[in-house]
């Protein structure tokens, strides 16, 4: 209980003080900067539920369309030349989930994976030392059912973790959306919050650490790794746009 506590209050003072924050550097519009946003060296990838988008980076203009059927599409991950996104059939029940992939020359999308009885929506797909980490999410009165997977090459669960209490009280009534890993911490974004939650996932499954929160330019949804800046990229819906931001420290008043 108390370390419950101390870890909900070390996350608000980490919120409100941060020293760090990641600023938007710039932006490309796209109507399909729905869901989620990836980026190589010459291309950005603005991703709607159903379509993801090729656009040039320096004038974003918008070079093709994906093909192949989606429904829900998430976040989206560039592995070895080729992006993979979660994908779900959110809302509806019973929950299906799959990792599909998209090819950069064709701009065919197919199912890459999929989870024969997934434990949520699934909303991430990340890639790490061979394993796959998944999240899976809950929403509403089944938030708490929300977690993080970790798959072998074979699909094998190796491991299960969840999510603080005081961690989930602060996505409202929706769960995780996008993620990275940056060095040994998972980096988080929710649904609608402009944050960045920085994560410590422990090596043997069971409860994730809440070690701080930084504010950000993406109110949430899919982010990724920018290889070209080291920054990350994301999208704000409501602006219709893709953001590229990296972090700055804050200056102090």
């Amino acid at each position: 209980m108390r370390k419950s506590l101390l870890g909900c209050l070390m996350a608000a003072v980490s919120s409100c003080l941060a020293s760090e924050a990641y600023v938007e550097t710039s932006v490309l519009t796209s109507p399909h900067a729905a869901q989620a946003a990836a980026a190589d060296e010459h291309f950005i990838y603005a991703v709607s539920s159903t379509t993801i988008a090729k656009l040039d980076r320096e004038t974003g203009k918008e070079l093709a369309l994906s093909t192949g059927k989606a429904a829900h599409l998430n976040s989206a991950v560039l592995i070895d030349g080729k992006i993979y996104f979660a994908h779900s059939n959110f809302p509806f029940k019973p929950e299906q989930g799959e990792i599909r992939v998209l090819d950069l020359e064709s701009m065919k999308l197919e199912v890459f994976h999929q989870f024969a009885e997934p434990p949520g929506s699934v909303t991430w797909a990340l890639k790490r030392d061979g394993s796959w980490w998944c999240h899976f999410a809950g929403y509403g009165t089944e938030k708490e059912k929300s977690c993080l997977l970790r798959f072998d090459a074979e699909w094998k669960e190796t491991g299960r973790w969840n999510y603080p209490p005081e961690l989930m009280k602060d996505w409202g009534a929706m769960s995780l959306s996008g993620g990275v890993w940056m060095g040994d911490l998972l980096l988080a974004t929710g649904h609608d919050k402009k944050v960045i939650y920085r994560l410590k996932v422990p090596e043997k499954g069971g409860m994730i650490e809440w070690v701080g929160t930084v504010p950000s330019p993406f109110p949430g949804q899919g982010i990724a790794l920018d290889p070209k800046t080291g920054g990350l990229v994301g999208i704000d819906r409501a602006r219709k746009a893709v953001i590229f931001a990296r972090l700055e420290a804050k200056t102090a008043p």
